[in-house]
C-alpha cells in the first residue's frame, strides 16, 4: 500500500514547536545542577526569545486573520487557530517563568548573597533614605511624565519599553468635584535598571529595580495631584516589516522609512502587574485596542531581560562557569601567512572551540597584501565594531577591488547595517544591498590574488555570520580553501550577486533559491534507493530548524524504506516521531547548552562512499525558496572525519540532549550507569589538548566528563 506522507496529522506546527525549543531554554533555568548565575542568563534569554516571536511570528499571524486569509499550515492549522494556541501555551510558559524566578532563583540569590527587594514598601530606612536621594539626583531630571486629560490625547507608548501607568486625582475647589486623570511614564532606558544599594563590609548586598524607585517616588512627578495607583506596563508591538521591492526606487531609503514605523505598529501583546487597578487596565486595553487573551498579567518584574545585566554583576564569579577561552586553530599555530597555510591544505574552523580570529585575520592580511587584487563577500550580521569592516575599508583605500554585499533585510540588524554600507561606501568599497525579494543569508569570503603561477582564489565558507561577537558564543564551522573548482563557483556567486550572470553549472557548490532544493531532495532519495536496494541508508543532519514539508514528506519516504536518520535540531521541528510505517527509524534531539548551536552540517552514507556537507541554510521554506544560501561539500578526507567526528559527539550527548517523543514532547535522556557526555564541554576539552600538542589525531574518542570549562 502506498503510504501519504503529506497527511496535516503527520506535521506539527511550527510555532508549537517554537514554544516547545522555549521551554527547554527555560528547563536550563530550572537545573539546578547549573551555576546560579548562568540560570539567570538562561532565564532572560526565554524573555527576549518571546519579545522577538511575538513581534515578528503573532504579528505575521495577526496580518493574516486581519486580511480574512484562511489557508492551513503543514499541521492542518488557520492562522486564527494558530493564535488561539500560542496564547494558551505562552500563557503556560510565563507562569512557569516567573514561578521559577519567584520561587527558585530569589530564594537561592539571597542564600548566596544578593537580596532582590521585590517591592519598594520592603527597604528599611537606610535605603529608602538612599533610594529617595538616588532618584532626586539621578533619576527625576531623565523623566518625562505624560497625562492624558481632554486636552492632550493619549501619548505614543514605544515599543518594547518599560513604563509606569498611574490614576492620578485632582479636587476641582470650585466644583467640588474630584477628576481622576491617567498618566503614564517610561522608565529610562539610558540608566541602570538594577540599582545596588549601600551596605556594611561583608553584609548581604542589595539592589532594586528602576521602576521600584521611581513608583515609590511618582508623587513627586505629580505635585498637584493624588496619586491613585501606580503599576508598571509594557507593549509589543508588530515590527514585521512590510517592504514592496518592486515598487522601491532606493532600498536603502525604503527599509530607513519603514524602521520608524516599528514605533507605530499594532499592539499585539501587553503585560502588565498582576495587581494591576482595574480602571487603569481598562484605560490601557481601549487605547491599544487590545484584547483579553493578548493581556498577560505577571508575578513578578516586567522583562525579565534585566537579568542578563544581573548575571554581569562583579563579585559573583564563583556562582558562574569560568570563561572558556577559544583556542588556536592547529593548522595555524606559529604560522604568519595564511594563504601559504590554506595552500598546504583545506583548514575546517570549528568555533568557538577553536578562535575566529582566523577569519578576521584572512580579510586583515588581504587588506595589506599587495599581492591581492580583490575581496569579496557578503555580511549579514556583524558585530558593533567590527574588525572585517575596517579591514574592507582599509583594503578599497588600499586600492584594491572590494565588493560587499550588506543585506540590509537582516531582521533587528537594519540599522547597523546601515550604517556599515554607508562607510563602506564612503571608503570606496562596492557595496550591494542584496537581491530584489530575496535575503542574502550566504556566508562567503573571495580573496583574488596574485601568485608566480598566475591568479590564484582564496575562499572561506561558513555557517554562521561574520560576527566576531557572536562567534564566541553560536557553534559554527567554516572552511579555508584554494581549491580552483570552489574558486571558480566562488566567482560565479558574487557576479550573480551583483549582475545578472546566472552559471550554466556549478562545479561543486549548491545555491537556494533555485537549485538548493532539488539538490537536497537528490541526497535523501539517493539513501532512499539504497535502502530499497538492500543496502544501509543512513542520513545525519544537524541544522537550527526543520519545517519544509517536502523535505519533511522525503525523509518519511526515507524511514519508511529502512534509511537511518537521525536529526540534531536545536529548535523548530515540525517532524514527528514514532509514526507507524512513517518515522520510525527517525530520531530527533536537540541541544540546548552554554553556546548556541548553530552549525548546519549534512552526512549521507551513500552506499560506504559517505558525503558531507555544511551550510548556511536550515531546511525551511524560506531558506530554500527565499534567500541566497550556500552549501558546500568537504571533500578532503581528513576534514571529512572530523565533520562525522563532530556529529557523532553530538549525537553521543546525553547531558544537555532533549530527545523528541512521539507524543511531541522532549525528554532528557537517562543518565544512570552511564558515561556523562556533554558534547560542548568535549570539544572545549578537545581543543585544549590539540592547541597543546596539535599534532595529535584529529579525533581522539575519549570521553570527558561534562563538568564547567575552564580557562586552563
Amino acid at each position: 500500500m502506498e503510504l501519504d506522507f503529506t497527511k496535516p496529522e503527520y506535521y506539527r506546527n511550527r510555532e508549537d514547536s517554537w514554544i516547545s525549543f522555549n521551554e527547554r531554554v527555560l528547563s536550563e533555568a530550572r537545573d539546578k545542577n547549573i551555576p546560579l548565575f548562568e540560570r539567570l542568563k538562561f532565564l532572560s534569554i526565554t524573555a527576549s526569545n518571546f519579545d522577538e516571536f511575538f513581534m515578528i511570528r503573532v504579528a505575521s499571524l495577526k496580518d493574516m486573520v486581519h486580511a480574512g486569509y484562511t489557508k492551513k499550515d503543514i499541521a492542518g492549522m488557520t492562522a486564527s487557530e494558530q493564535i488561539a494556541m500560542i496564547l494558551k501555551r505562552v500563557q503556560d510558559v510565563v507562569s512557569l517563568q516567573y514561578s521559577t524566578y519567584n520561587r527558585s532563583l530569589l530564594p537561592a540569590l539571597k542564600q548566596n548573597g544578593l537580596e532582590v527587594i521585590v517591592r519598594h514598601e520592603d527597604l528599611n530606612r537606610e535605603q529608602a533614605k538612599y533610594v529617595d536621594r538616588y532618584f532626586e539626583e539621578n533619576v527625576y531630571p531623565v523623566l518625562t511624565p505624560m497625562a492624558m486629560d481632554s486636552s492632550r490625547p493619549f501619548p505614543l507608548i514605544r515599543n518594547k519599553t518599560l513604563n509606569i501607568g498611574a490614576l492620578i486625582s485632582k479636587k476641582d475647589a470650585d466644583k467640588g468635584k474630584e477628576t481622576t486623570d491617567f498618566a503614564t511614564v517610561q522608565v529610562p532606558s539610558v540608566l541602570p535598571r538594577i540599582i545596588e544599594l549601600p551596605g556594611g563590609e561583608g553584609q548581604m548586598r542589595s539592589v532594586i529595580l528602576l521602576e521600584e524607585v521611581i513608583e515609590r517616588n511618582i508623587g513627586k512627578l505629580f505635585l498637584n495631584y493624588d496619586v491613585v495607583c501606580a503599576h508598571p506596563y509594557r507593549i509589543m508591538r508588530n515590527a514585521d516589516l512590510t517592504i514592496d521591492e518592486d515598487e522601491a526606487a532606493d532600498l536603502l531609503k525604503e527599509i530607513q522609512k519603514q524602521l520608524k514605523k516599528r514605533q507605530w505598529g499594532e499592539v499585539i501583546r501587553l503585560e502588565v502587574e498582576d495587581s494591576m487597578d482595574k480602571q487603569l487596565l481598562k484605560i490601557l486595553k481601549k487605547e491599544f485596542d487590545i484584547k483579553g487573551d493578548d493581556i498577560f498579567r505577571i508575578n513578578g518584574p516586567l522583562d525579565l531581560t534585566f537579568l542578563m545585566k544581573m548575571y554581569g554583576m562583579d563579585g559573583f564569579d564563583k556562582l558562574k562557569y569560568k570563561p572558556y577561552r577559544p583556542q588556536p586553530v592547529p593548522a595555524l599555530m606559529d604560522c604568519d601567512d595564511i594563504f601559504a597555510a590554506i595552500r598546504e591544505k583545506n583548514i575546517l574552523l570549528h568555533h568557538p572551540y577553536m578562535t575566529f580570529d582566523p577569519v578576521v585575520d584572512f580579510v586583515k592580511q588581504a587588506a595589506k597584501d599587495p599581492d591581492v587584487l580583490a575581496i569579496k563577500q557578503t555580511l549579514y550580521r556583524v558585530s558593533g565594531n567590527s574588525p572585517i569592516i575596517a579591514a574592507l575599508a582599509q583594503a578599497a583605500e588600499n586600492g584594491k577591488q572590494v565588493s560587499v554585499l550588506v543585506e540590509l533585510k537582516a531582521r533587528f540588524d537594519e540599522e547597523n547595517n546601515i550604517v556599515w554600507a554607508k562607510m563602506l561606501e564612503k571608503a570606496g568599497c562596492h557595496v550591494i544591498y542584496g537581491l530584489v525579494g530575496l535575503k542574502t543569508h550566504s556566508k562567503i569570503t573571495l580573496v583574488v590574488r596574485r601568485e608566480e603561477d598566475g591568479i590564484r582564489r582564496y575562499v572561506h565558507l561558513g555557517t554562521g555570520n561574520y560576527n566576531d561577537s557572536t562567534a564566541k558564543l553560536y557553534t559554527d564551522c567554516g572552511l579555508l580553501t584554494c581549491s580552483e573548482a570552489i574558486g571558480e563557483d566562488a566567482t560565479a556567486v558574487f557576479n550573480m550577486l551583483s549582475g545578472y550572470s546566472e552559471p550554466k553549472h556549478w562545479n561543486k557548490l549548491s545555491l537556494a533559491p533555485i537549485w538548493l532544493r532539488e539538490r537536497f531532495y537528490e541526497l535523501i532519495d539517493r539513501e532512499t534507493e539504497h535502502a530499497r536496494a538492500g543496502e544501509q541508508g543512513h542520513i545525519i543532519a544537524k541544522m537550527n530548524s526543520l519545517c519544509d514539508k517536502e523535505i519533511i514528506a522525503r525523509l518519511y519516504e526515507a524511514s519508511a524504506a529502512g534509511v537511518k536518520v537521525e536529526l540534531i535540531i536545536r529548535g523548530i521541528c515540525c517532524l514527528k516521531t514514532g509514526i507507524p510505517g512513517v518515522s520510525e527509524n527517525i530520531t530527533v534531539r536537540s541541544i540546548v547548552g552554554n553556546f548556541l548551536e548553530h552549525a548546519r552540517i549534512f552526512y549521507f552514507r551513500n552506499n560506504g562512499q559517505p558525503e558531507i556537507y555544511m551550510g548556511s541554510a536550515d531546511w525551511m521554506p524560506r531558506n530554500l525558496d527565499k534567500r541566497v544560501e550556500i552549501l558546500f561539500p568537504l571533500e578532503d578526507e581528513k576534514i571529512r572525519e572530523e565533520a562525522y567526528h563532530i556529529l557523532q559527539v553530538q549525537l553521543d550527548d546525553n547531558v544537555k540532549a532533549h530527545v523528541l517523543q512521539p507524543d511531541g514532547t522532549y525528554e532528557k535522556i537517562d543518565k544512570r550507569g552511564k558515561t556523562l557526555v556533554c558534547a560542548q564541554d568535549y570539544f572545549c576539552r578537545e581543543a585544549q589538548r590539540r592547541a597543546a600538542k596539535p599534532k595529535n589525531p584529529v579525533h581522539d574518542r575519549v570521553f570527558i566528563p561534562a563538568e564547567p570549562v575552564s580557562e586552563e
